[in-house]
């Protein structure tokens, strides 16, 4: 009697979830093959105050701000060395910045004080600074070191992820873990600069412009007012 051919086995929700994240990184890898962190920086250090500045801030303020201070301030020990009022009015203009100007100045001295004016390239080490969470520390280790720590979570990424059917998550942390696991390691860093791209040029909050989108044959549209 001839055997019976073997059912095929059906793909997982979760195989078929990385097919769909392999789907998305192909594409905006061929449409923004150059994305990178669009804050201006020369240094680790610069990185990390200007993504500290980042928070409820444009990055086109945050480097205009930034490019005035780091001409005067160009290590830890000078800016943690000026009077923290000083530090409010050169920063004013990013928002919250009174919070911010205490952050930076305990930040800065830190550095000195524990890590040799060095920006560390360790998740631990920089989480533990003043005003650095984990999307601080994997912006600055992703970007100034290649350090692919996890995936940057900011608002383009959680509109953007939650469109696409990645995640359904809203919790920064938990879309970082969905999407940590369905995107391989080697492409943690680029995808976020990537997706931030697209959010800001295409997949707009308010209005996406969905039939310029690259990634338009393949999205589920979650969320969006057709």
């Amino acid at each position: 009697m001839p055997t019976a051919p073997a059912a095929k086995k059906r793909p997982s929700a979760k195989s078929k979830k990385r097919e769909h994240a392999a789907r998305i990184v192909a594409l905006l890898k061929r449409e923004y093959p150059a994305a990178e962190c669009a804050l201006v920086h020369d240094t680790p250090f610069q990185l990390l105050i200007a993504t500290i500045l980042s928070a409820q801030c444009t990055d086109e303020r945050v480097n205009i701000v930034t490019g005035e201070l780091f001409k005067k301030y160009k290590s830890p020990a000078a800016l943690a060395a000026i009077p923290i009022a000083q530090l409010e009015k050169l920063i004013q203009s990013t928002g919250f910045f009174r919070n911010k100007a205490k952050n930076i100045h305990e930040c800065c001295v830190k550095l000195v004080e524990e890590h040799n004016g060095q920006v560390p390239a360790e998740l631990d080490a920089l989480v533990n600074l003043p005003g650095v969470g984990r999307k601080t520390a994997n912006v600055v280790l992703g970007t100034a070191f290649r350090i692919a720590s996890g995936v940057v979570v900011d608002t383009h990424v959680t509109r953007l992820s939650q469109r696409l059917g990645l995640t359904r998550q809203e919790d920064a942390v938990k879309i970082e873990r969905d999407l940590i696991g369905v995107l391989p390691e080697e492409e943690w860093i680029d995808f976020s600069h990537r997706l931030i791209w697209h959010g800001r040029r295409v997949c707009k909050a308010r209005k996406p412009l969905c039939e310029q989108c690259v990634l338009k044959e393949i999205c589920p549209k979650i969320g969006v007012n057709s």
